[in-house]
């Protein structure tokens, strides 16, 4: 499986919230937020990691050229500032197309390890007529969530911005898709399509199948305090 991080935002709620750190380095278990994804994915059979950083994050930067010669996987480091998380996606996206299915996740995207795997396993065990897996979640994280449709046969329906009695989902910030999805995502920049959940919505306009998985509890760190909210859950 091949693995993408999107880590090119500005992180600017923590600095302002008085956070040290650039948010990928911020320390969750003694490791770099950043570092504990690639720790993740290694562990789960790692081909190839794909990464963008934004052009102003040089400690980031370092650190992840630090880790190149170590990992045993290849480590493909973009360094780019991107209008929205879209534009990282698809900076990550193409990296890893033409290498088979990969999962990519938001920096800031915190699971345990264990339930990871099991959506790691599941979508690479899936029928090669599955196009995508999300991760969703029933835990209400995030600012705006995104929230999710899926039928009885698995399938997502619906992406929604509002929550409604058919939707009990929302998006957990990790994204499994394949080449199919990423012709979409190219479509989706021809036209100036310029959020993820928009995205996400082409996607089931297109027709393709994206089955939704449910993978438990999943958090954001977007303020200061999340960061302590976090420690504690991955214990």
């Amino acid at each position: 499986m091949n693995f993408g991080i999107i880590a090119a935002g500005e992180g600017s709620r923590l600095v302002e919230e008085g956070v040290a750190y650039p948010k990928p380095l911020v320390p969750l278990g003694g490791r770099p937020m950043i570092g504990r994804l690639i720790d993740i994915f290694i562990k789960n059979g790692a081909e190839r990691i794909a990464v963008i950083v934004n052009e102003h994050m040089t400690e980031v930067r370092e650190y992840l050229f630090s880790l190149k010669e170590s990992l045993g996987v290849e480590l493909d480091v973009v360094v780019k500032s991107t209008p929205s998380s879209m534009h990282s996606f698809y900076e990550v996206a193409h990296l890893l197309d033409g290498h088979g299915r990969f999962i990519a996740t938001t920096v800031d995207t915190i699971f345990h390890e264990d339930d990871f795997s099991r959506y790691v396993a599941a979508y690479a065990s899936a029928p090669e007529d599955v196009d995508g897996m999300m991760a969703l979640t029933r835990f209400v994280d995030d600012e705006k969530p995104l929230y999710v449709e899926v039928g009885e046969d698995g399938f997502i329906k619906a992406f929604l911005d509002k929550a409604s009695p058919a939707a009990d989902f929302v998006s957990g910030g990790i994204y499994g898709l394949n080449s199919s999805a990423v012709r979409v995502l190219d479509g989706c920049m021809e036209r100036g399509v310029s959020r993820m959940r928009n995205f996400q919505r082409e996607l089931i306009t297109a027709g393709l199948h994206i089955k939704g998985y449910d993978m438990g509890k999943i958090i954001d760190v977007d303020h200061a305090g999340d960061i302590r909210k976090a420690e504690e859950f991955i214990k």
